[in-house]
C-alpha cells in the first residue's frame, strides 16, 4: 500500500469518528428548536432521537458481514448519496415521520462510516501502534463533540434554522467522500478476487473476545449511566446549582479528551492488557469516590481525574479485540463495536427505572458496579488473551 493510500485512509478514519460524535452530541443543543418546529414538548422530541442511535447500532452490527460483500469504497460512495438525501429531507420536512426516517438515516450512514473506520485502523497498524492509532482516532469523536455543539449554538443564536448543524455535519462527510475518490481501500472476503490475494485462514475468537464484549457492553453503559445521572444527583443531594452541575459534566469531557491525546502518546509501551486492567481499576476506584463524597468542592477534581483516566479503556478494549486473531478481523472488531452500542441503547432503560424507583444515587452505584465489572473482565483477560502471540507485546 502506498503511503499516500495509507493518509488518506486514515484521514478517513479521523473524520468518520468526527462525524459520529457530531451527530450525538449536537443533539441536546438543537433539540429545543426542533421541538418548538415540530409544536412538541421537548420530552417527546428526545424519543425521536432514539432513531438515530438505532440506525447507528443497526449500520454497525450488519456491517461486520457486508463489508466483505460491498466494497468499502462503493459503501462510502453510497453513504455520501444517503447523506445528502438525508441532509436534504431534514431542511424539506414538515412531517415528523419523515423527520424520523432522516434520522435513522443519518445514523445508518454515521455507523457505516464509523465500523469502516474503525477497521481501517486495526487494518493499517499493527501491535504498539495500533492502540495508540485508534485512541487518536477515538479523540476526533470527542472534538467534534465540544466543537459542534459551539457551532450549533452560535448558528442558532443567530436565528438560522436548526437544520444548517446539520448541513455543517454534511461538510465532514463531504471530506470523507472527497479522500474516498483519491485512495485505493483494502480488499476484503468476497470482493478480495480481483487483488489476488491469498484466502485468510479463518481462526477461532475464544473466550478473551466474549470477556472483551462484556468489558465494552459495561463500560459504555456505566459511563454514559454516570454522567447523564450527575448533574440530577449534584443539583438534589449536594444543593449544586444547575451551571455548577453542568460544569462537573464538562470537566469529565474535556479530561476525557486532554487523555486521549496522552495516552496516545504513550498507550505503545505499555502492554495493553494490563494497562486498560489498572486504568479499570483506577476508575472503579475514582468513581466509588465520587459516589461517596460529599464535599461539592472535591468533585471538580474527582470527576477531572475519572475523565482522564477512562479516556483509554474503550478503545484499549477494542485494539485487544482486533488482536485476538492473527489477521485484524471486521466481524470481530464490529462485534465489539457492536456490544458497546448496544449499551448506549440501554442506558435509559437500565437507569431510568433504577431512578424512578429508587433514586439517582442508585443509578450511579450501579454505574460504579459496571465500571467493577470492566475491571474483572480485563483481570480475566489476562490468562486467556492472545495478544501477545500476534505483537510484540512480551517485554
Amino acid at each position: 500500500m502506498s503511503n499516500h493510500d495509507r493518509i488518506g485512509l486514515t484521514w478517513i478514519s479521523f473524520l468518520s469518528y468526527a462525524l459520529t460524535g457530531a451527530l450525538v452530541i449536537v443533539t441536546g443543543v438543537v433539540m429545543g428548536d426542533i421541538a418548538k418546529y415540530f409544536d412538541m414538548p421537548v420530552s417527546e422530541m428526545s424519543n425521536t432521537f432514539t432513531f438515530l442511535n438505532s440506525g447507528i447500532l443497526v449500520a454497525i452490527f450488519l456491517n461486520a458481514w457486508l463489508m466483505e460483500i460491498i466494497p468499502l469504497k462503493r459503501q462510502l460512495i453510497f453513504g455520501f448519496i444517503l447523506m445528502l438525501l438525508a441532509v436534504i429531507g431534514l431542511m424539506l420536512t414538515k412531517s415528523l415521520m419523515l423527520f424520523s426516517v432522516c434520522m435513522f438515516v443519518l445514523g445508518v450512514v454515521s455507523g457505516i462510516t464509523m465500523s469502516i473506520g474503525t477497521f481501517l485502523i486495526t487494518h493499517l497498524y499493527d501491535g504498539r501502534q495500533r492502540g495508540a492509532r485508534l485512541l487518536f482516532t477515538d479523540s476526533f469523536f470527542s472534538m467534534a463533540g465540544t466543537l459542534f455543539p459551539v457551532l450549533a449554538a452560535w448558528l442558532l443564536a443567530h436565528t438560522l434554522p436548526w437544520f444548517w448543524v446539520y448541513v455543517c455535519i454534511g461538510v465532514i462527510y463531504l471530506a470523507i467522500f472527497i479522500l474516498t475518490l483519491s485512495v485505493k481501500f483494502p480488499q476484503l472476503g468476497k470482493t478480495a478476487s480481483n487483488e489476488n490475494q491469498p484466502p485468510v485462514e479463518k481462526e477461532k475468537w475464544g473466550v478473551g473476545v466474549a470477556l472483551l464484549a462484556v468489558a465494552a457492553l459495561c463500560y459504555i453503559l456505566g459511563q454514559l449511566g454516570f454522567i447523564s445521572w450527575v448533574p440530577q444527583y449534584a443539583n438534589a443531594n449536594l444543593n449544586m446549582n444547575m451551571l455548577q452541575a453542568g460544569g462537573l459534566v464538562g470537566s469529565f469531557w474535556t479530561a476525557y479528551m486532554v487523555g486521549m491525546w496522552a495516552f496516545s502518546a504513550v498507550l505503545r509501551f505499555f502492554d495493553p492488557q494490563r494497562i486498560v486492567t489498572v486504568l479499570a481499576l483506577l476508575a472503579t476506584a475514582l468513581m466509588y469516590w465520587f459516589v461517596n463524597s460529599g464535599d461539592p468542592a472535591m468533585l471538580k477534581w474527582i470527576i477531572l481525574a475519572l475523565g482522564f483516566v477512562s479516556s483509554a479503556i474503550y478503545t484499549t478494549i477494542i485494539t485487544l479485540g482486533s488482536l485476538q486473531t492473527k489477521v485484524s478481523s471486521p466481524k470481530l472488531v464490529n462485534f465489539i463495536l457492536t456490544c458497546g452500542t448496544v449499551g448506549t441503547m440501554l442506558t435509559f432503560v437500565v437507569t431510568a427505572p433504577i431512578v424512578s424507583h429508587y433514586s439517582v444515587l442508585t443509578a450511579l452505584k450501579t454505574a460504579n458496579g459496571l465500571y467493577a465489572i470492566v475491571f474483572l473482565m480485563c483481570l480475566l483477560l489476562g490468562f486467556v488473551t492472545k495478544h501477545r502471540s500476534h505483537g510484540n507485546w512480551k517485554h
